[in-house]
């Protein structure tokens, strides 16, 4: 044809070809980044992680109250003895009425500390079965949102695995379709994709640009193919005649 090598015209061709498998390089590139379960993968895990904070929380707390129902029954076994004792010595008598009436107030206290104990290990009764029930909650939530989000991980290596062998397959491809294209014909089209992006190259069929899809005049069209190489002049995107 006018202007156009038959060594051209088919570097041109293979460049159409190049250029396809960039296409379908890119769907597959844009389909493993934006597969819908990595969006619910990371609802998943921060599910999980609210869960584990949680459930820490929760054993804190029982460990807490633990502790503190311990140690509160201590102290509280302690004190009624105490107790127990000075009122025995209180009722055995023998005591003058200045330290009978001072035993008195102490014993009195005293079993009002008791009182006061007994209800501090009530409480902690309560927070330790109300946290024993938490941590079971939660260890049983966590297990289920943890076996959601493995289940998802697996489901996104999975499908990561059969687009990368599909992706190993056009990248060897693409390999030898560099090969046939002249180089400066290569950059240009290179430099036109990280421009632009997208389908930069089209096939003219009957004056049709087949990128842009608007036609050219008869004149245009003879103009085009003079060109090295041909370019729409409506997008500016490479022809293949």
């Amino acid at each position: 044809m006018e202007g156009l090598k038959l060594e051209q015209l088919k570097s041109l061709a293979d460049l159409l070809d190049l250029q396809d498998l960039d296409l379908q390089i890119d769907k597959l590139l844009d389909t493993r980044s934006s597969l819908p379960e990595l969006d619910q993968y990371k609802v998943a895990h921060a599910e999980v992680a609210r869960l584990t904070a949680a459930l820490e929380a929760a054993r804190t707390v029982l460990s807490d109250a633990d502790l503190g129902l311990r140690k509160t029954n201590g102290e509280l076994e302690l004190t009624v003895e105490k107790a127990a004792g000075e009122q025995n010595r209180l009722y055995a008598g023998g005591l003058s009425a200045r330290d009978a009436d001072y035993l008195r107030r102490e014993v009195e206290l005293l079993y009002q500390k008791v009182s006061k104990m007994e209800d501090e290990v009530i409480g902690f009764i309560e927070d330790k079965e109300q946290a024993e029930a938490d941590v079971d909650r939660l260890s049983e939530e966590l297990v289920a949102a943890t076996t959601d989000k493995d289940a998802l991980a697996a489901a996104i290596s999975e499908h990561w695995r059969l687009i990368d062998k599909e992706l190993a397959i056009k990248e060897e491809r693409k390999k030898a379709d560099l090969e046939l294209v002249d180089d400066y014909l290569l950059a240009t089209y290179e430099s036109m994709r990280e421009g632009a992006g997208g389908r930069v190259v089209g096939r003219l069929t009957d004056g049709v640009c087949g990128a842009c899809h608007l036609r050219l005049s008869a004149a245009e069209e003879s103009r085009v193919k003079k060109e090295d190489p041909p370019r729409c002049i409506h997008c500016r995107s490479i022809l293949v005649i």
